[in-house]
Parts: C-alpha cells; structure tokens; sequence
C-alpha cells in the first residue's frame, strides 16, 4: 500500500512561495499567481517559473527562514506516524520545493520514504530566480508510477491525497483518490473529500489503511 500526498495545501497549509514573497515583498503577487494555477486558468509549470522570477536575487539565508516558517497541519504528523508504523509507504509529491518540506517533516520529527519535489538554484549566496525539478513540467501521474515501481507497489493500492489542479493526475490513476478540501475544478476527480487531519485519519482507518 502506498499513500502520496500533496504538500502545499494538502499536509500543509503553508504556501511556500508566499512564505518566499514575503522576504522581498512579492507575496501578494505569488498569491494571485497561484490562485490561478490552482483554479487551471494558467498552465501549472508558467505560475511556477513566473513565481520564481519574482525571488531573484533574495539572499539564501531569507529563502531559509521561509523554509523554516513551513508547518504541517495539526494532525498531519500524526496521520503520516500512523501509515508508516502500518507498514504503509508514504511519499510526497509535491510542485513546491525540497528545503521546505524537508523542514516541516523534521520539526515535527517524522519522516517519510520519498519527496519528489522541485529545487531553487542559488549562485553567489542568493536565489538565481530559476527552479529546477521533476514537477515543473513533468506530472504527479508519472511520479507515482515511478514511486510504484520503485517500492514494488501495485497502483491499484495507490491512494493520493491532494486538493488542486497540478494534483488531477496523480488523482486520476490512483487506486482511491481524495480530495482535501479540493478546489471546485478539481473535486470532480475525487472519490471522497476530507477537511480535516482527523476525517483523513477516520477514512484510512474505515477503508483498512490503517
């Protein structure tokens, strides 16, 4: 069995790159950027590579400090805790960005099997305003194939969890795909919907999960 959440949104309620856009003043403008991502008025990767843009030439140690504003929902650290003490693989899939989650993962001390999440170059101690990753233009879908592949999974045990439009893929072909408070564009392709840790946690346990 394998769960792949989403991040932003999803297990967190952090937006990362407004977190970013607060450290030079661009967050109100991140924000409209992916309003409109989210709501699939403009392709995914082109509200990433324009949010990027917006963060160059910030000093790396203020990317850190955003980095490290990033929380998980109360209850996410709990719900990952419990999938993994049932042997359950948990991955994160996610168009945001590495440093991010790995430091809200490890300031609730959990851990997961794998991120598959999106990097900002830095040069000369300061954000290039560039990204680089697999899920700038690649899509969730391919990378819970891989995932599956790679921890010998079979994808009709897959469940994704996710709440906006770069999440439809992996929503799609997975086994059981909820949604978290989806976007009205995206619950369409949800199986069921959550609004909170806790009915997440009730779900897994009724379908077995946990």
């Amino acid at each position: 069995m394998l769960v792949a959440f989403d991040f932003d949104g999803t297990l967190s309620d952090s937006e990362m790159t407004v977190l970013l856009g607060n450290q030079n003043g661009t967050a109100e403008d991140m924000a409209d950027i992916t309003e409109q991502a989210m709501n699939d008025e403009i392709e995914y990767a082109e509200s990433l590579r324009q949010r990027c843009a917006l963060l160059e030439d910030l000093p790396d140690e203020q990317a850190q400090a955003a980095f490290d504003e990033v929380e998980l929902r109360p209850g996410a650290a709990d719900v990952i805790a419990a999938l993994r003490a049932a042997g359950v693989h948990v991955i994160i899939l996610t168009g945001g960005f590495e440093r991010g989650v790995e430091a809200a993962l490890e300031a609730e001390g959990v851990e997961v099997d794998a991120i598959v999440a999106n990097r900002l170059p830095v040069a000369d101690g300061k954000l290039t305003g560039a990204v680089e990753g697999p899920l700038i233009e690649g899509t969730k879908d391919d990378a819970l194939e891989v995932a599956t592949a790679i921890l010998g999974e079979d994808r009709a045990d897959t469940v994704a969890v996710g709440d906006g439009a770069n999440d439809l893929p992996m929503l799609e072909v997975a086994g059981l795909a909820v949604g978290f408070e989806p976007k009205p564009a995206v619950e369409p392709a949800c199986d069921t919907t959550v609004s909170t840790m806790a009915e997440l946690s009730d779900l897994f346990e009724e379908k077995g999960i946990l």
